[in-house]
């Protein structure tokens, strides 16, 4: 009876257990993509930090009102470059395929997902966090003053998104009606279906941004 472990390859090695010859597979790439990790900014590889290829890595991004220098790869999204190398977590990450507005973000005062933007694309705009909308003295911005007076959201993950993209919204549209701002934050999910709450919370923000301007 034949060994059913049994590989035939054309190299001879028709007696070598498959099982054997799977893992001495999987410990070979192992081996190599440690290498390649540990090794992969060695100027004996040609790359390192500030350049792979033709694009410059260390770039000059403007968030929140200030410069910050950051290591960024060529096929780097914003949302990682925001929460894993400049710390802002407030972006948060949900589907990860610009479905859900987790990561929602100003880019020129444009709501944009985050998610689905390459940090080099973004190196002249503004970038606006949510970290970044409260003024200089820790006064919040009217939006997210609304958010705390009518208790918007359940567990909040999707808060700084629905907040971002309402702020973006508002600069277009300062006076919506409640369907208008409805659609204006339509790109958004909430998982705990609380819309009816969150649209409340905004129109109160959009109220109180519009005091601010009348001063």
């Amino acid at each position: 009876m034949a060994n059913e472990d049994a590989h035939p390859t054309r190299s001879g090695l028709a007696n070598l257990p498959r099982r054997t010859f799977i893992k001495g597979v999987i410990a070979g790439g192992v081996a190599v993509s440690s290498a390649a990790y540990l090794f992969r900014n060695s100027p004996l590889l040609g790359g390192g930090a500030a350049r792979t290829g033709n694009v410059e890595r260390l770039v000059s991004l403007s968030v929140n009102g200030q410069t910050r220098r950051v290591d960024v790869a060529p096929q780097e999204t914003l949302a990682t470059t925001l929460r894993y190398k400049l710390g802002l977590t407030g972006t948060k990450l949900g589907c990860d395929r610009a479905e859900c507005g987790a990561c929602t973000v100003l880019v020129d005062d444009v709501p944009r997902y985050a998610c689905s933007v390459l940090t080099h694309s973004v190196r002249t705009r503004q970038i606006t966090t949510i970290e970044g909308l409260a003024a200089a003295d820790g006064t919040l911005h009217p939006v997210q003053r609304g958010v705390i007076e009518e208790q918007g959201f359940q567990c909040a993950y999707c808060m700084p998104g629905f907040v971002m993209a309402a702020v973006g919204f508002l600069k277009r549209n300062p006076s919506p009606t409640r369907e208008e701002l409805a659609h204006g934050v339509s790109g958004n999910l909430c998982r705990c279906q609380d819309y009816d709450k969150i649209l409340t919370a905004l129109e109160r923000g959009a109220e109180l941004s519009r005091e601010v301007t009348r001063g």
